[in-house]
């Protein structure tokens, strides 16, 4: 029986280290299936899911763990096999504007409020184009389940990105 495994992988970032992870997991059998994995901050940071006999899970997991001489830092739990979500909705949120501390706190907390899943969430800032100044930037894909009320939650990001002046766009995607 094939087991789904999700593990996040972080350690100083260097060559080879997704050729280690990868080896392990085609050496005892199993599959990568899906993975995010970037440089931050000097350090490589991961999370990826894998598929692997049941039977083949705690060995790997131990070879997993013997990275850590390597400084990388692995956990490994098992996925849920069940449906993650139920959303009536799913909706793209992007936000483009002068970077200043608050901003993904307060969109943030908008979601948790009205009960959206945040399912993926990726941010950067980066130098603005003419100006120079720090331009902070964000997309969010999320999960509105069918007790939100989406006219209520778009208008509450507006009003939340009116106030920190930054662009704001929010689109429906087909589920």
């Amino acid at each position: 029986m094939k087991t789904p495994l999700v593990m996040t992988v972080i350690g100083p970032d260097r060559p080879g280290l997704v050729d280690s992870v990868a080896s392990l997991v085609g050496e005892y059998g199993g599959n990568w299936l899906e993975s995010r994995m970037c440089h931050l901050g000097g350090q490589f940071a991961g999370l990826l899911q894998v598929e692997i006999d049941e039977s083949a899970r705690e060995d790997l997991q131990s070879a997993l763990a013997a990275l850590s001489d390597q400084d990388l830092e692995i956990n490994v739990h098992q996925s849920s096999s069940e449906l993650e979500s139920q959303c009536s909705e799913i909706a793209v949120v992007e936000i483009i504007g002068q970077d200043q501390p608050g901003i993904v706190k307060q969109i943030a907390n908008a979601f948790a409020t009205e009960k959206v899943n945040v399912e993926e969430l990726s941010t950067q800032c980066s130098s603005a184009p003419m100006s120079g100044e720090r331009l902070f930037e964000a997309k969010a894909r999320v999960c509105i389940p069918d007790t939100c009320d989406t006219d209520k939650l778009r208008e509450r990001l507006e009003s939340i990105a009116a106030d920190l002046q930054v662009d704001f766009s929010f689109e429906s995607i087909e589920t």
